[in-house]
């Protein structure tokens, strides 16, 4: 009994806010998105309608959302998982896959990154992918997190990236374009 088949997701994410903000997100991608914040409300959530993909933080409040791929597998073996967590590590990557996920992200995350790996069955015209940042965006943004480090100590910040003080007021003067 599946609804929405191929662009219906459930977010499942103790998170309210980012949960909602998620599902918002891929609702504007073509996705049907519904929210779970806990794994009981999940696998309520999953005997009302199967959706196409999954969501998954790796962390539900106190509980392990590992242990909802396998629910979700054998209501649907074809669908996408996708767990996200906070506290990304090599360990928990590998016992996600191993468990049945398809792709692991940490979070922060965009909307676009998880449509991007939620991928199958949404229109790739939907997909906003980033263009790369220029040279010059990329030193100022750098120079500017070093800035920040330093409390916005701007000769600090010039000897911690051993250049001359006015060097580097020239280059935060000198904001590049977002591309």
């Amino acid at each position: 009994m599946r609804t929405d088949e191929r662009l219906s997701v459930l977010v499942i994410d103790d998170d309210v806010p980012f949960a909602g903000t998620l599902a918002r997100s891929l609702e504007r991608r073509g996705w049907s998105a519904r929210v779970a914040h806990s794994a009981s409300e999940a696998l309520a959530a999953l005997d009302e309608a199967v959706p196409g993909a999954a969501v998954v933080d790796l962390r539900i409040g106190s509980e392990d959302g590992l242990s909802l791929i396998k629910p979700l597998r054998q209501a649907d073996a074809g669908m996408r998982i996708i767990v996200l967590t906070g506290y990304a590590s090599i360990a928990t990557a590998v016992q996600a896959v191993k468990l049945g996920a398809d792709d692991y992200l940490a979070k922060p995350v965009t909307g676009v990154a998880v449509a991007n790996a939620l991928g199958r069955g949404a229109s790739t015209e939907s997909f906003e992918v980033p263009a790369p940042m220029s040279p010059r965006r990329l030193e100022w943004e750098h120079l500017q997190r070093v800035l920040a480090e330093q409390g916005g100590n701007v000769s600090a910040t010039a000897r911690a990236l051993n250049m001359h003080r006015r060097t580097l007021q020239r280059k935060l003067a000198k904001r590049p374009r977002q591309t």
